[in-house]
């Protein structure tokens, strides 16, 4: 789990892969303007979305939540039905999609949500954060917190979530933007007193990490899957405040970098760290890694040599299920030791 696992020279993916890419490509070129706007209308189309269900699919059904109505801010609940006396953990999930994109009841992530509440098992929260650029930092930390500190309340909790959730055993996960996400919420909670809640793991799946110099993996992958130097410059006009002049090297775009907060004295948890060899962010991803250790944080650092960045939400891909894996492990070893 800890190794740094050396890339193959080139990236070999099956057809229907290398075609959903191909797609993707086309697709974010349409979506994303030059003046940093986003094409919603065109979203709209392409916009598939999953209902709930309330008859479990594959072993877990799934309910939404509605936490504020005035930002239309919701989460959705994915229930294993197989487990229904053991007393299960809490993963609260960040999707990706470039803070600009997508929601938990898009297809991929809906699927994704309910893999990880299977096959952990857990009670998986999945929040729909507000979106940029209409919506700028920190409103997508400011609504990952308030999904904690709704959970938090006991008269929420006994509403909306199955009598088998133990609170106080709490994963934060999310995946690129998600990730990044998901790690700036479990920075302020570690410094937010909660009444029951307590963050004990964190799972940063190739978290949307940036910074001012440029890195080798970001100038010798270019070309790759999913981010370039162009697109990533662009989701940070996009994401960060209008009002606010910013570089690259600001701590909550470069987490670990020159200007990086201070963990060493917060009780900041277990963290598992996903790499991938052609993906442009795997320095950076490591550099975190690194960051957390010398920060005297657990931490753990899981690389796919021969993938590109979210892979394992095709699932066609064998690695997607062995990450699926890899953070069932990471968890159960995280709650053998509360």
């Amino acid at each position: 789990m800890e190794s740094v696992a050396k890339s193959p020279k080139s990236l070999s993916l099956p057809w229907k892969t290398r075609t959903l890419l191909s797609l993707f490509d086309v697709g974010i070129d349409l979506l994303t303007r030059k003046e940093g706007t986003v094409n919603r209308g065109l979203v709209k189309l392409v916009d598939f979305r999953t209902p709930p269900s309330s008859e479990p699919i594959n072993g877990v059904k799934s309910y939404d939540v509605v936490v504020d109505p005035t930002r239309n801010l919701w989460f959705r609940v994915f229930v294993p039905t197989e487990y229904p006396v053991e007393d299960l953990p809490v993963m609260v999930f960040f999707h990706g999609g470039a803070y600009i994109l997508l929601a938990p009841d898009v297809k991929i992530y809906d699927d994704v949500c309910r893999k990880f509440a299977r096959e952990l098992p857990a009670i998986v929260v999945s929040v729909d954060y507000r979106l940029a650029p209409e919506h700028r930092h920190p409103a997508q930390h400011d609504d990952g917190l308030d999904v904690l500190k709704f959970l938090d309340v006991e008269e929420n909790r006994s509403k909306w979530l199955p009598e088998n959730v133990n609170i106080s055993r709490c994963f934060i996960a999310g995946d690129s933007a998600g990730g990044h996400i998901a790690h700036h919420v479990t920075q302020r909670a570690c410094q937010f007193n909660f009444q029951q809640l307590q963050v004990i793991g964190l799972v940063a799946i190739q978290p949307f990490f940036g910074g001012e110099e440029r890195t080798d993996s970001e100038i010798r992958l270019e070309g790759t899957p999913i981010v370039s130097m162009k697109l990533t410059d662009w989701i940070w006009n996009a994401y960060m405040p209008l009002d606010e002049p910013y570089n690259r090297d600001h701590p909550i775009i470069n987490v670990s970098g020159p200007n990086a907060v201070d963990i060493s004295k917060m009780d900041f948890p277990a963290t598992m760290v996903v790499v991938a060899g052609f993906d442009e962010l795997r320095d950076r991803h490591i550099g975190y890694y690194q960051w957390l250790k010398k920060s005297g944080k657990e931490a753990y650092l899981v690389d796919y040599p021969n993938m590109f960045h979210t892979f394992y939400t095709f699932p066609e891909l064998p690695e997607s299920d062995q990450l699926i894996s890899e953070v069932k492990d990471f968890v159960h070893k995280v709650l053998d030791k509360v």
